[in-house]
């Protein structure tokens, strides 16, 4: 295992809780679940790689799918395995490297989620791999949801969390690609580990070399980002048709650098 998959292995291994946590009630996760709901319906064979510690797993097992979740971390593949039981809910687990995940179950999918290796492997040759072995496991005709943290969302995410690390040294790299529009391998003081960090006009070429005819890219967050704080603290009313808007918009070129999270949908040819 290489120095950076071990150090990502430890991460999530360390902090299983509070990934589990991050995502709840948020808008990432409610518009990446109306995205879901589009193409995976009760019964299919999901496989979800880099699910973390199982929150995508577990709502599309309460769906009626049948779902493995595949993960770097021990901790959380068996945590997911508990929150499972706990809710009366079956789902597999495998621990592994996504790079290698053809390599370690053989069985054939009708969807699958790869949300997670595009953020932590550093090398593209990597990043093709865990592709690549995903789409070994998809059946034709089967739809891959894949997901990117986007270059200028991380400005947006800065704003809102951290607004002095525009004084940090650490940055000045990272605010020097932002500028210059280029994707950003490395370390910055407001994330989890090294990060490889999409300009979002690379995404569609990077994708583009892969036997898929694109279906969607979209914002996870759509335009919400900014204010989800303020927006999810309103009456249900009002956040459903927030959400009901954002739908409508975020494929939208334009708006696309609200997002943190960019998602390529694709269907394998």
């Amino acid at each position: 295992m290489d120095e950076n998959i071990k150090i990502v292995q430890e991460h999530y291994d360390a902090n299983v809780l509070a990934e589990y946590n991050r995502i709840v009630n948020k808008p990432e996760f409610l518009l990446t679940c109306r995205m879901l709901d589009r193409y995976i319906k009760t019964g299919d064979k999901i496989l979800d790689i880099g699910g973390g510690p199982g929150r995508y797993s577990l709502y599309l097992a309460e769906k009626g799918c049948d779902v493995t979740l595949f993960d770097l971390s021990l901790e959380n593949t068996k945590f997911a395995k508990e929150k499972a039981v706990e809710s009366g809910l079956e789902i597999k687990t495998i621990t592994g490297d996504a790079r290698e995940a053809d390599k370690l179950t053989f069985e054939k999918f009708d969807n699958i989620l790869l949300m997670g290796p595009m953020y932590h492997l550093l090398e593209e040759k990597d990043r093709i791999a865990s592709v690549n072995a995903a789409l070994n496991l998809l059946k034709q005709g089967g739809v891959i949801f894949v997901s990117f943290i986007n270059l200028f969302g991380c400005i947006v995410f800065g704003m809102k969390n951290c607004p002095e690390f525009v004084a940090m040294e650490i940055e000045k790299s990272f605010i020097e690609h932002v500028v210059t529009r280029k994707s950003y391998r490395g370390d910055t003081g407001n994330t989890f580990t090294r990060t490889y960090i999409y300009e979002q006009n690379e995404i569609l070429p990077f994708m583009s070399q892969f036997p898929l005819e694109k279906l969607h890219l979209f914002g996870q967050e759509s335009i919400m980002s900014p204010c989800e704080d303020n927006i999810m603290s309103q009456p249900q009313e009002i956040i459903d048709l927030w959400l009901d808007f954002c739908e409508r918009i975020w494929e939208r070129e334009d708006l696309l650098n609200w997002s943190e999270h960019l998602m390529y949908v694709g269907r394998k040819i």
